[in-house]
């Protein structure tokens, strides 16, 4: 089987291709038979980043054969055109979004669990448990590996574009919708667990002399026993909060 294809990505899509092949139709061989999406993810799209593929007009599935002739526009997540209608390809959001973090993205990890979300982070896990993780436990999978993105397995995943941890933590919130999810200061920046208030004379002995003085309200972590205090670093999140 052979033929032509002419395809085309809208918006952000279209971060994933060169810059010549940018915001304009392109023809693509179709030299044999297989499913849309592993058309699409053979050009560099990762599944997880689409939610609408139509082909001739009409919406279709992941598991459209590519015919020879088809003209195929591929669109990424809508925020707030209604597209019911048509077949949307991404799961509808979470109620609570959890996230599970590639190796590289160890500050933004921190950062998301300043803000209070339940995010899963190993410098040592591997493409294959990240991908596991995230189908097993329903978790968002943020990457800036647009193969492990194209994982069978995973549904849920976001590549993410920029490099510095601010811009990072900036991009996650505003493309994934999250400012009213946020609840700063709720969950343990070093394991990840939850957070609670504790009081302050259980606590005296294992706080440096400095700090019994100059301070009255502490949290522990209910799973590493960590403890937190509103000093001077409590004001620079917040000043990032403000930022973002």
């Amino acid at each position: 089987m052979s033929g032509l294809v002419t395809i085309r990505f809208y918006e952000e899509l279209n971060d994933f291709l060169p810059p010549e092949k940018r915001k304009q139709d392109l023809l693509q061989p179709l030299n044999h038979p297989g499913s849309i999406k592993d058309f699409i993810e053979n050009i560099g799209i990762p599944h997880t980043e689409i939610d609408l593929i139509l082909v001739n007009g009409s919406s279709v599935d992941f598991s459209y054969q590519v015919q020879d002739g088809d003209r195929i526009s591929v669109y990424p997540v809508f925020e707030s055109l209604d597209i019911t209608p048509v077949t949307r390809l991404r799961p509808k959001p979470l109620r609570k979004p959890r996230f599970v973090l590639d190796q590289h993205l160890g500050k933004l990890a921190h950062y998301l669990r300043m803000l209070g979300f339940d995010c899963l982070y190993r410098n040592d896990y591997h493409d294959p448990e990240l991908a596991a993780i995230s189908a097993r436990e329903n978790r968002i999978l943020l990457t800036c590996d647009r193969r492990l993105l194209m994982r069978r397995k995973v549904s849920r995943g976001y590549f993410v574009r920029e490099r510095d941890p601010e811009g990072q933590l900036r991009e996650v919130v505003q493309r994934l919708d999250l400012r009213n999810a946020i609840s700063p200061f709720t969950r343990c920046m070093e394991c990840n667990g939850p957070i609670v208030p504790v009081d302050r004379e259980a606590i005296l002995s294992e706080l440096p002399p400095r700090t019994r003085d100059e301070f009255d309200e502490f949290r522990r972590c209910t799973q590493c026993g960590r403890l937190y205090w509103k000093g001077s670093h409590y004001d620079r999140m917040q000043e990032l909060i403000a930022r973002i």
